[in-house]
């Protein structure tokens, strides 16, 4: 009879002043589809926790996180390397030490992989150049402007590159280690461990429905964003073409020609993101029925703001409410 395949070997990275959920949702994700199935069958995951030193790491929300040190994994054959994100204040650092172990060792792993500003420590240890990277919404354009090689997707709750799989913030490393595990042990395993952790195993929408603009603020971070500012400011205004041309003193004909090949979207796409970004903000922070909201925000109608939400979301404005406001929906879907 033959041996069992050792388990994958997941090594979390921990720092100070990293974000706890960072690290513990992943690191559930993996004990949870490692606990649960075959009593009989060997485990599926091995996970370690390492800092740069070793000991205790405090965590950003007060949580002292038991490690051992990056030193003692020489020998260690590591399957997958996440480095979760968080830091200390509005400019990301990490142990020059963790970023020259990081370095030293990616070529040896298998995947490599960030959660949120974990995506800085990869890109110092110089793994994410030339590759298309996730990050949490906030800090995507400084990600890109510290590290002009890289192309950062500001929308995207993970994206994968090859053997480098990064993330949006916080709890959108748990959607990528869903994703891990469906890589490794297929749909099955991974639907059940997301029915465990209550969770939908593909979410959906993507992270501009907290920051619309932002993908495009990362195209052109110049030429039109007095205009962005603009129509954010005057979302009941008939948007035209004609409307938006005029505001920046272009013919129509030119605006939109030039607009599209800058931005990559049609004048009339940003408009609605630019108003969904809006309605999702008065879904999350206000009572006021949906109706209202669609009023406000431009549409004229419910019904077309709802077509708006499934064309991007895949949820209707309610759906979408029920799960991210703190307020109790108002309105029927």
């Amino acid at each position: 009879m033959s041996n069992p395949p050792p388990p994958h070997c997941i090594v979390l990275l921990a720092y100070e002043h990293m974000n706890v959920l960072d690290l513990c949702g992943p690191l559930q994700a993996f004990a949870t589809a490692t606990r649960h199935g075959d009593a009989d069958a060997p485990p599926r995951y091995a996970t370690v926790v390492a800092s740069a030193d070793g000991g205790k790491v405090m965590t950003g929300a007060g949580l002292a996180i038991d490690t051992v040190s990056v030193e003692t994994l020489h020998d260690v054959a590591i399957d997958t390397l996440i480095a979760p994100g968080g830091c200390k204040g509005e400019s990301y650092s990490a142990p020059r030490k963790l970023i020259e172990w990081v370095a030293s060792r990616a070529p040896t792993v298998r995947r490599l992989c960030s959660v949120c500003t974990g995506a800085f420590l990869l890109a110092e240890a110089g793994q994410l150049d030339g590759r298309k990277v996730a990050t949490h919404w906030e800090w995507a354009l400084r990600l890109r402007d510290r590290h002009p090689d890289i192309e950062v997707d500001a929308d995207s709750i993970f994206v994968r590159d090859g053997s480098v799989w990064t993330s949006a913030g916080v709890t959108a490393g748990i959607d990528m280690t869903l994703a891990l595990i469906e890589d490794d042990f297929g749909h099955q395993v991974a639907i059940e461990t997301a029915r465990r952790l209550v969770m939908f195993i593909k979410r959906s929408g993507g992270q501009s429905q907290f920051s619309a603009p932002l993908s495009a603020q990362l195209k052109d971070p110049g030429g039109f964003g007095d205009l962005h500012a603009w129509i954010a400011a005057n979302l009941r205004s008939h948007l035209t073409v004609e409307h938006l041309a005029g505001h920046v003193h272009m013919s129509a004909r030119t605006f939109a020609r030039t607009y599209t090949a800058r931005m990559g979207v049609t004048p009339a796409r940003m408009v609605e993101s630019i108003r969904l970004e809006a309605a999702c903000r008065s879904l999350q922070t206000s009572e006021l029925p949906l109706k209202a909201i669609a009023d406000r925000v431009g549409y004229g109608d419910e019904q077309a703001m709802r077509r708006a939400f499934q064309r991007q979301f895949g949820v209707g404005p309610k759906v979408y409410r029920d799960r991210f406001s703190r307020h109790q929906a108002i309105g029927a879907e």
